[in-house]
C-alpha cells in the first residue's frame, strides 16, 4: 500500500485538535482498509484565505451513485466488492461528518479518478464560533 500526502509548507487548521486527528484518522482507515496491496491513497490539501480544502483519494473499489448517497448514514455499510471483510461497524463516516460539520464545514463523496472513492472535506480558514 502507498500513502501519498500533497500539503503546502504551511496551512494551518483551527478548531478541536482531538477531532481533527479522530477526522483523518478516521479517513486514512476508511481508505485503506479497502485498498488492496499495490494500491493507494493520496490526501492532498488546497488552502485559500477561505477554507482548507482536502481530499482523500484511494485505488480501493469504488461504489454506486446510490451508495454515495448513503455513505455517511449511521450504520450504512456499502453491499459491493468495497465492503470485504472489513469488520467495520458503519459508524466511521457518520462520524466524520459529524465532526466536520461541528466544524463548519462539509464533506462530500464522489467517484475517484483513480478508480476508487474519493472523500472531500472543506473546512473554514477560521471558525466564526466562539
Amino acid at each position: 500500500l502507498t500513502l501519498q500526502l500533497r500539503l503546502p509548507d504551511s496551512a494551518p487548521l483551527f478548531g478541536d485538535p482531538d477531532r481533527l486527528m479522530q477526522l483523518f484518522t478516521n479517513l486514512m482507515e476508511n481508505s485503506l482498509r479497502y485498498t488492496d496491496a499495490g494500491g493507494g491513497l493520496t490526501v492532498t490539501l488546497h488552502a485559500d484565505q477561505d477554507q482548507q480544502i482536502i481530499d482523500f483519494e484511494d485505488t480501493a473499489p469504488g461504489i454506486t451513485d446510490e451508495q454515495r448517497e448513503q455513505i455517511f448514514e449511521r450504520f450504512y455499510r456499502a453491499e459491493s466488492s468495497r465492503n470485504r471483510a472489513s469488520g467495520g461497524s458503519g459508524l466511521g463516516l457518520a462520524i466524520c461528518q459529524n465532526i466536520v460539520e461541528a466544524h463548519e464545514g462539509t464533506i462530500s463523496a464522489d467517484h475517484s479518478a483513480a478508480g476508487g472513492l474519493k472523500i472531500t472535506v472543506h473546512l473554514p480558514a477560521r471558525l466564526t464560533r466562539a
